[in-house]
């Protein structure tokens, strides 16, 4: 039991556990097994605010933090006892990220990643916009994976409201335009001070937007119950980058809602892509807003069938399938 671990966590770790592993008691299977463990540790607090609050509680703390010992959290709130404070355990999908973020692979070493994320607006008059439903999340799961992996990452966000992963810059943007003039920036620097320059295009961008934005807010005609509009066609933001003679690494997504893989490959040749990652959106289980996905990733390979090589990863949630597409992506990579 101690000793086949990577990391052993104790989850929940109560004010008593936390004193006798400090202490170096070792009189049960618990407090014996962490003893023994040579692996890293961990402990996640839970307990009443003002037991977490306590003196002794605290040099405890102390103590274990200057061994080594990572300690997760304790998170704020409502407790059991009725009480609202600090000492609540976190959630167990927070508790497994932040184990992951004790074993950096550093696959990508020596990397700077742009990635595009989420949905672009295209304003039709000071009110309203064209967009889509694009959340975001796979694209900033994505730049908390390459994160973990060692690489430098920016991340070129659309209309989002998400938190930015730690370690990561950040750049806002609202339209099509905005964000290819943010992207070419973006690997321009990458280009120039990185061995590994790689562009992740996962953001859902707007295939076309108005010819002209209306000055003022367009109002309902009184007698016409139809609207014109004139829309062009957006810049394609990772063929762009793509073309470029001394392009970077190019990832694209596809979201599609039929014939998924036809449209992959397609796009993957077409646009002359390193690698893609295509989903179903029509899925309730695995489209836009979900925490869940589900990919089939391709690449061009002259010994598979067709010049294509296919990876499958099954439904899972969107930060491991980013952990898994850093590894397809770092397979691919030539530093």
């Amino acid at each position: 039991l101690a000793r086949w671990a990577d990391l052993f966590l104790v989850a929940a770790a109560s004010a008593d556990t936390r004193a006798r592993v400090a202490q170096g008691i070792a009189n049960e299977l618990l407090t014996s097994c962490w003893r023994g463990a040579a692996g890293e540790k961990a402990v996640a607090p839970a307990m009443n605010q003002q037991m977490w609050a306590d003196a002794a509680t605290q040099a405890n703390l102390a103590t274990l933090k200057s061994r080594g010992i990572a300690v997760f959290g304790p998170g704020s709130g409502v407790q059991a006892c009725g009480d609202v404070g600090a000492g609540r355990l976190l959630e167990a999908e927070q508790l497994a990220d932040l184990c992951a973020d004790q074993f950096e692979s550093g696959l990508l070493s020596g990397a700077h990643v742009v990635i595009t994320a989420g949905p672009t607006r295209e304003a039709l008059d000071p009110v309203r916009y064209l967009s889509n439903h694009s959340s975001g999340k796979m694209g900033f799961a994505l730049a908390e994976a390459c994160v973990e992996a060692g690489a430098r990452v920016t991340l070129i966000a659309g209309p989002v409201h998400l938190p930015t992963p730690a370690r990561v810059q950040r750049v806002d943007v609202v339209s099509a335009l905005d964000m290819l003039a943010a992207s070419e920036a973006a690997v321009a620097v990458a280009k120039a001070g990185s061995s590994q320059p790689v562009f992740i295009a996962t953001a859902a961008v707007a295939d076309y937007r108005p010819a002209q934005v209306a000055a003022q807010k367009i109002k309902k005609g009184l007698k016409d119950d139809t609207l014109d509009i004139t829309l062009v066609k957006n810049p394609d933001i990772v063929a762009s980058i793509a073309e470029q003679a001394d392009k970077p690494f190019v990832m694209g997504f596809a979201a599609e809602t039929h014939a998924v893989e036809a449209y992959a490959c397609d796009k993957l040749a077409r646009k002359k892509l390193d690698l893609i990652a295509c989903n179903d959106v029509s899925r309730a289980d695995i489209g836009f807003q979900s925490d869940d996905n589900a990919m089939t990733v391709f690449w061009p390979d002259t010994q598979a069938n067709e010049g294509v090589a296919r990876v499958e990863l099954a439904k899972a949630s969107k930060a491991q399938i980013a952990r898994e597409l850093v590894r397809l992506l770092a397979a691919r990579l030539t530093y």
